[in-house]
């Protein structure tokens, strides 16, 4: 039977923990490692609401993207927030593994995912931050080609807002039809220049500010925020496949 610590040393397998960014905290924030697991819930944040999901479905270890530890934890208490889902993890005997920039960045990872639900062909990364300690680069962000060249911006929103099913797409218009396509799941406004300088039309993210339109406005590039969730839950079901194929 599989164990928590057999999950994660197969998600560090696929996505090193240790290529995560400087600020981050993923990796194994709860529970015992050598716990009997026979069902995962995978999320993309763990909530309350998550975290009694998973009990009811029997699930052992939730795995997320988001961690469920971000910031040093002083207590734990049910006064905050943080301290009712820790409390609620453990007293059900929960345990949880998060996943956060390093599968921002590996290979098969949310920008991956992200590339492919928009249906970009020639995939490429954005940035390339190194490789890994199996020689394996990686980097935030990609790059790739649409398969319907040509649609203005206000129809690639369209098609980005479908796709991912978003509830709305905050878009800037570049002037440029639309044919090569930068994506950075979740909060990647800072990439910009990177974009341009891949020579994309038009750039997939999130959380992005006023500002940040119109720089693009003026760099020329068709700037779209599809939703942090949006842009991230796409990895969500690729990584539930891959868990359930290597943990039949």
């Amino acid at each position: 039977m599989a164990t928590v610590k057999a999950i994660y040393e197969f998600i560090n397998s696929v996505a090193p923990f240790d290529i995560q960014e400087v600020f981050d905290n993923a990796g194994f924030l709860v529970g015992r490692k050598k716990q009997e697991v026979t069902r995962i819930l995978v999320a993309l944040d763990i909530t309350g609401e998550v975290a009694e999901e998973a009990a009811r479905l029997g699930a052992e270890l939730i795995v997320a993207h988001h961690p469920v530890i971000f910031n040093p934890v002083k207590s734990v208490t049910d006064e905050t927030l943080t301290g009712q889902v820790l409390l609620a993890l453990a007293e059900q005997k929960i345990a949880a593994i998060c996943a956060h920039t390093n599968l921002d960045a590996a290979c098969g990872g949310v920008n991956d995912c992200l590339a492919e639900a928009l249906e970009l062909t020639e995939i490429i990364r954005l940035q390339q931050a190194g490789v890994d300690a199996q020689g394996r680069p990686y980097g935030i962000g990609r790059v790739g080609a649409v398969r319907r060249p040509g649609l203005s911006a206000r129809e690639y929103a369209a098609f980005v807002k479908e796709k991912l099913s978003s509830s709305d797409v905050r878009f800037v218009d570049g002037g440029k039809p639309v044919q090569r396509v930068a994506v950075g799941g979740g909060a990647c406004g800072s990439m910009m220049e990177d974009a341009v300088a891949q020579g994309c039309d038009t750039f997939v993210t999130a959380d992005l500010r006023y500002n940040n339109f119109l720089d693009a406005k003026a760099l020329g590039l068709s700037l779209m925020d599809a939703g942090h969730f949006p842009t991230e839950n796409v990895v969500c079901a690729p990584l539930a496949r891959r868990l359930a194929k290597a943990f039949p």
